[in-house]
């Protein structure tokens, strides 16, 4: 099996959990605090986190944000970089239904991490290309938005290279920690004989 991009499975979740051990986390902006938060919650029930990632009807709690608010969850899901059976990172995706904006507080509709020790590997870019695949599939949104910071150009790297257009520059709010950002654009190219439910 090469690589994939797979719904998170129990039988993968002892992966998963050596990489947060490991000092990665899924959550680029709130890091460590996010890490050990996910540890107590496989430690507590494995095979509900695992079940609990792929939350489509947003049925899951509230969501802290870097600031201590707490905001009402969006449906979406993570899938997990698989190559050959290993854990490689994660990429997930999150939407509104009927509409393809996002409330102020939800940087864009993807967010992606690999683990640091797979770096440079190209696996963003792969995992990122997959899961268009499947928003197209789904006929969810027309486009997809995407954020970065200025000197993140490996993050940049691997959204121009499917198809992403700068939007231009905007300021993260404040639960955020404020500071510049860049917003970025990806069309979404509709699946043969699909037409988009936006």
């Amino acid at each position: 099996m090469g690589f994939v991009i797979s719904r998170p499975a129990l039988a993968d979740v002892p992966q998963y959990m050596a990489a947060l051990r490991r000092g990665w986390s899924p959550d680029n902006v709130r890091g460590e605090a996010a890490a050990l938060e996910e540890l107590d919650e496989i430690a507590r029930d494995p095979a509900g986190f695992a079940e609990r990632l792929d939350d489509r009807d947003a049925r899951g709690g509230p969501v802290f944000l870097p600031d201590g608010s707490v905001v009402t969850r969006l449906p979406g899901y993570r899938r997990w970089m698989m190559d050959g059976g290993a854990f490689c990172g994660t990429i997930g995706f999150r939407w509104q239904h009927g509409t393809s904006a996002l409330p102020a507080h939800v940087l864009g509709h993807i967010g992606y991490a690999v683990v640091p020790w797979l770096r440079g590997r190209g696996y963003a870019t792969r995992a990122l290309a997959l899961l268009l695949r499947e928003i197209s599939d789904a006929g969810l949104l027309p486009h997809v938005e995407l954020t970065t910071s200025p000197d993140n150009l490996a993050s940049q790297g691997v959204i121009l290279a499917n198809g992403g257009e700068a939007v231009g520059e905007f300021t993260k709010s404040a639960a955020y920690g404020g500071g510049t950002a860049l917003r970025w654009r990806i069309a979404i190219q509709p699946a043969p004989g699909m037409a988009m439910r936006h």
